[in-house]
């Protein structure tokens, strides 16, 4: 089942690590000691795990979590590794048969005694999706680091080696037990909830735009300087099967005729395996207009599920306005705001309400609270 990091060889990675970044020895850089802490790695590809594929023309997901290892300099000086992989995917692929895999995994490897915390490599464009997931189905105290890179392995500037330390360092610090879910790049840990990605490129991708790091991975330590205060746990059942969920952007001149669709077309909302709930990611305070306000009221009327969060970055969904369309109209209507959740994330709990529930009633508690 785990795979000790002592088997792993760095000559599969050389070829693409070694001459670039001079980190590797013969011997690979994870030796296990028993006085160390354990943390287990979970894999699952990303720019991370990416090297340039000549045939391709582009980067693919294809380093495996003994490479990545292997590249990640001085490593050993603060845990024994154990891994496993569980996918090997760009994170544009990732979805909820592959999060319910890790929130197993995870669960599985977190009620062993000897293992401090998990860390799990991880592609950044739906990094924070993950993270969200495992941050609320997770029960277990001890930490969860989600870890990736905006250069890829084979890059001569890639991030990945370093961060994949902090990230390590992290899972081993007392200060993080009860942090629930967290994410390390770039030096910086932010919480699963308020995280996001903001840039494309630039390699401190992810803030927590509104209030800010946890805290620090500095060379002399790592450093927390606040709690998130705003987590919530949904204990999900042994076999629990997510809620089919879509986002409906509203933009100037929406008529709703995306919704209407989705509602209309070939799956049609409410029916056996088909969508069954729904996200709006409004404007403003939580806005939409009053042609797509009725496409959202047609879809209350069949029973649909429905959060409003909102495109703008930061800050809480109100219900202050009361025309058609406005947030307390919707609310009115049998809607549900979001807090400060972005619509992605918005999405994601939503999934996570409807695998243990579909009591209009309870998943208002849940989102109130």
């Amino acid at each position: 089942m785990y795979a000790m990091a002592t088997r792993m060889s760095a000559r599969s990675i050389l070829p693409y690590v070694a001459a670039t970044l001079g980190l590797l020895s013969a011997a690979g850089s994870a030796q296990p000691t028993e006085q160390l802490p354990r943390v287990h790695i979970l894999a699952t590809g990303g720019t991370i795990a990416s090297v340039y594929d000549p045939a391709k023309g582009g980067f693919v997901a294809s380093l495996t979590a003994d490479q990545l290892i292997a590249a990640a300099p001085g490593i050993s000086k603060h845990a024994t590794i154990t891994y496993e992989q569980v996918a090997n995917i760009g994170s544009a692929d990732m979805n909820p048969t592959v999060w319910l895999q890790l929130r197993q995994r995870v669960d599985a490897v977190l009620s062993d005694p000897a293992v401090a915390g998990v860390v799990v490599t991880h592609g950044t464009d739906t990094l924070e999706e993950t993270a969200y997931f495992l941050d609320l189905t997770i029960g277990s105290d001890k930490p969860v680091v989600m870890v990736g890179s905006q250069r890829a392995a084979s890059l001569p500037d890639t991030d990945g080696p370093r961060n994949l330390l902090d990230a390590i360092r992290v899972a081993v610090s007392p200060e993080s037990v009860g942090m629930g879910t967290i994410v390390v790049l770039g030096g910086k840990i932010n919480a699963a909830r308020e995280v996001t990605k903001t840039s494309t490129i630039e390699l401190e991708t992810f803030k927590s735009l509104e209030f800010g790091a946890l805290g620090v991975v500095d060379v002399d330590g790592v450093r927390f300087y606040r709690r998130p205060l705003r987590r919530q746990h949904v204990a999900l059942p042994s076999h629990p099967q997510l809620g089919r969920v879509e986002i409906v952007n509203h933009y100037a001149g929406n008529e709703g005729l995306i919704l209407r669709q989705l509602l209309h077309g070939p799956e049609p909302f409410g029916q056996p395996g088909s969508r069954d709930g729904l996200v709006i990611a409004g404007t403003g305070l939580g806005n939409v207009g009053e042609r797509m306000f009725e496409a959202v009221r047609e879809a209350l009327d069949r029973g649909v599920p429905c959060v409003v969060s909102t495109r703008v970055p930061t800050g809480r969904q109100m219900p202050l306005y009361a025309s058609p369309g406005s947030g307390k109209s919707l609310v009115q209507a049998g809607c549900n705001l979001s807090d400060n959740l972005s619509p992605q994330k918005a999405r994601v709990l939503l999934m996570v309400l409807l695998a243990v529930t579909r009591d209009p009633a309870e998943i208002r508690q849940f989102l109130q609270r």
